[in-house]
């Protein structure tokens, strides 16, 4: 069965792994979900990931996930663009996400970026995930 929706799949994931306190999780591998990574790993929610080579062409997505004195870093991770309700921003409308506390992680012309970077760039686009 086809999956609608990897980001969230991930999103899930780490939400469930951090729940069980957990320090890694695996994630099947696409470019989008690596992309993401990028972003948490950059901001700090993460420690790390890594891409592992499956036999049969296939790749997964190891994710270190990361704690603060036994707490999780990440407090609330949820996907705002859905398949069924795309949301896209202009970088003048981009809402701070908890006063400046969190991030939102946007899908621009020039790459998966968080809101930080994305005001830096001066480009708007879908906004994927928003992080706190």
């Amino acid at each position: 069965m086809s999956m609608t929706d990897p980001v969230a799949d991930m999103i899930t994931r780490i939400r469930n792994g951090q729940q069980a306190r957990l320090y890694s999780i695996t994630s099947p591998f696409s470019n989008v979900r690596e992309s993401v990574l990028d972003v948490l790993k950059r901001e700090g929610y993460i420690r790390g990931y890594e891409k592992v080579e499956l036999d049969n062409n296939k790749a997964e997505l190891k994710i270190e996930l990361k704690y603060l004195d036994g707490e999780p870093v990440i407090k609330q991770i949820k996907r705002v663009s859905k398949p069924g309700r795309r949301v896209y921003s202009k970088i003048s409308d981009l809402k701070k996400v908890f006063n400046g506390l969190g991030i939102s992680i946007l899908s621009t012309p020039k790459g998966v970026v968080s809101d930080h970077e994305a005001r830096q760039q001066n480009v708007g686009g879908e906004v994927l995930v928003e992080v706190f």
